[in-house]
């Protein structure tokens, strides 16, 4: 969404000085954001990192509706997102992972679509405080096959993703994110929806696991990295990304990245899980400290890496040493 802008001296990462004071007091827009799939090619960003576990550690009980959050708990939501904000998060993802009309109509919120959507986008574009930031409308996969493999027809999803990419486009958001998909049929469908909605910039994200011998990345509907570089770039979406996956760490996102920049032109985007998890109880825990997360900072820039996040187990403090690592790398490079 374009916003006026008084003009401002830049710093070394493209933002005005008075930008990077995070200053949450200040809410009047005062700065015009290139389209994100453009900024890219001239600045390198931030990400934010993982929204699930921090809503449970808010409260939220396992199981229940996170997105329905943004209508009856926006308070909560607002802190997390505000806190990605203060460690440095140039971009922010709404609170939408689940908010198309197919996973809403399993919690009962399926008639609360459009404001759940919308309440996603104004919270984490108060999240900034007033700064330049970039809005990403998230959206997650549909938790259904589509045929032949099951159930869900093709209309019925694109009728879904049309529906929520509508949602978050209307409320502002500044891109599309599709991401955790591990098949090439539903991540078509959700690049050609975010299209119809004109969405200003749309990323496409797959979710990639390492093979048991540790050589290689592939999505559970076994599709590579090449694959869904060169897919992505012919169905038009703008940045080709990789988010969560089993053993997706920041190491695996540079090996990532670097295929993706030999198979396509367009801007890469990198959230990789905080390290590998270990089994406790029962449930995947993730215990990389934020440090070791960053240290391979710099080889996901060096393959071609234009923003930066973190997905499963990472945290603010997180972001935050992965802002600090990608700035000495702007210092040198």
């Amino acid at each position: 969404m374009a916003r006026s802008a008084s003009v401002q001296p830049l710093t070394a990462n493209g933002f005005s000085a008075a930008a990077n004071t995070l200053d949450l007091a200040f809410h009047q827009p005062f700065y015009m954001l290139p389209l994100l799939h453009e900024a890219v090619r001239t600045r390198r960003l931030v990400g934010d990192g993982a929204m699930g576990t921090q809503l449970m550690l808010a409260g939220l009980e396992q199981g229940n509706c996170g997105e329905a959050w943004n209508l009856t708990h926006p308070d909560r939501v607002l802190a997390i997102q505000r806190r990605y904000a203060l460690a440095g998060a140039d971009c922010i993802l709404s609170n939408t992972f689940g908010g198309s009309r197919i996973m809403l109509r399993r919690h009962g919120h399926e008639k609360e679509l459009a404001a759940i959507n919308a309440a996603g986008v104004r919270i984490a574009r108060e999240a900034f405080g007033g700064r330049p930031g970039y809005v990403l409308g998230d959206i997650g996969p549909l938790g259904a096959l589509l045929e032949p493999y099951g159930d869900l027809t093709e209309e019925a999803a694109r009728s879904a993703l049309e529906e929520q990419a509508t949602a978050l486009v209307s409320a502002g958001a500044d891109a599309i994110i599709i991401e955790t998909q591990t098949g090439l049929e539903e991540l078509g469908l959700a690049i050609d929806a975010a299209k119809a909605a004109k969405a200003p910039s749309i990323i496409a994200s797959l979710a990639y696991d390492l093979s048991a011998d540790g050589t290689f990345y592939v999505t559970m509907m076994g599709v590579t990295p090449e694959r869904a570089a060169e897919f992505a770039q012919e169905r038009g979406a703008n940045i080709i990304a990789l988010n969560c996956g089993t053993g997706m760490d920041m190491k695996g996102a540079a090996q990532v990245a670097q295929i993706y920049r030999e198979h396509c032109t367009l801007p890469i985007m990198v959230q990789p899980n905080a390290g590998l998890p270990v089994l406790e109880n029962l449930k995947a825990i993730y215990k990389q400290l934020p440090v070791d997360t960053a240290r391979e900072v710099p080889a996901a820039l060096a393959a071609g890496a234009g923003i930066i996040g973190s997905c499963c187990g990472s945290t603010p403090d997180h972001t935050r040493e992965i802002r600090r690592k990608l700035d000495e790398f702007a210092q040198t490079h």
